[in-house]
């Protein structure tokens, strides 16, 4: 599995974990605290550590923790676990976020996702907001063995692929297709507009090519759409409407549910493959897949910086 080679045994991040319940299916760091990255997000050391909690009872899991850290949480905390997991499952992306906590000499933020919400964002991009940080090298800090869940993040990264090579031209390199992979959950995030560096994408990925190679690098080998000359550092793929097509047909669920809300006119209610079959043809598929993904992003990102301002303010 791709996401193995990048497993921490980093001590710090072990500790971190061991303040919380026990009951991960995933957990995860990421973010600039844990790779390098380029531009004003390049201090390391002083940068607030971000991590994703994956739980398979998101109840149980936020009792405990609840008993264990009362002070991490907003005013929900008083209406108790149940609360805090319908506002979690039903708001913002499927995550609940505590922000501004200080553990183990280290300011840190964490998410809490439900891993039925989670394998179904990376199967399908219902939101692209975990599953898209997913497509980025992460430290994994812990991990069962839910065949399903690693099965879906292993979908995430070739769907992640799949959906980079459509906005492609035919030759590309390493570095077009990384920069593409991570811009994706980005695509109509309005923070890349407004208040947030607009070189981010870049920022992430230069500096950490070697852990994109990693991440990839297999999926890439394997796969029978490109070719790819990795001492090169160079990439061929298919652009012909039949390659092109394929390539549709196996985009997440809800991309192409996009793209067919985009491209079906008033009255037409064509099926899916009807519409991928003209998305094929057309000169513009990349910009079509493009603004597909825009509009699968826009809307949770929006709702998620509410509800993270929100939990924000239980801090001033």
């Amino acid at each position: 599995m791709a996401l193995q080679a990048l497993q921490s045994s980093g001590v710090a991040f072990r500790k971190i974990l061991s303040h919380f319940p026990e009951e991960l299916s995933l957990a995860f760091a990421y973010g600039s605290g844990v790779y390098r990255q380029a531009g004003p997000s390049s201090d390391q050391k002083n940068a607030m550590l971000d991590f994703v909690f994956t739980v398979d009872d998101p109840v149980a899991w936020h009792s405990k923790n609840l008993k264990r850290n009362w002070n991490h949480y907003s005013f929900l905390k008083v209406l108790g676990p149940r609360i805090i997991t319908a506002v979690q499952n039903n708001y913002g992306a499927g995550v609940y976020y505590n922000t501004l906590i200080t553990c183990d000499g280290r300011l840190i933020k964490y998410g809490v996702i439900s891993t039925s919400v989670l394998i179904e964002d990376l199967l399908n991009w219902n939101n692209l907001y975990i599953a898209g940080r997913l497509q980025k090298p992460v430290k994994i800090v812990a991990m069962n063995e839910d065949v399903a869940l690693r099965s879906a993040l292993d979908q995430n990264l070739k769907s992640a692929v799949t959906a980079a090579f459509l906005m492609l031209p035919e030759s590309f390199s390493e570095e077009d297709l990384f920069t593409e992979i991570a811009g994706l959950s980005y695509s109509g995030d309005f923070r890349m507009v407004v208040g947030e560096d607009k070189a981010k994408v870049l920022n992430i990925v230069k500096p950490n090519m070697a852990h994109f190679r990693e991440l990839y690098g297999s999926i890439l080998q394997e796969s029978p759409q490109v070719v790819y000359k990795a001492q090169q550092g160079s990439l061929e793929i298919d652009k012909s409407p039949e390659g092109q097509f394929t390539q549709l047909m196996t985009l997440p669920k809800t991309l192409q549910q996009q793209i067919n809300h985009i491209m079906d006119p008033p009255g037409k209610n064509r099926d899916v493959e009807e519409t991928l079959l003209q998305v094929a043809h057309d000169p513009d598929c990349g910009d079509v897949v493009r603004l597909g993904l825009k509009k699968s992003v826009v809307y949770s990102s929006l709702k998620l910086h509410k509800m993270w301002k929100g939990w924000v303010r239980k801090t001033s």
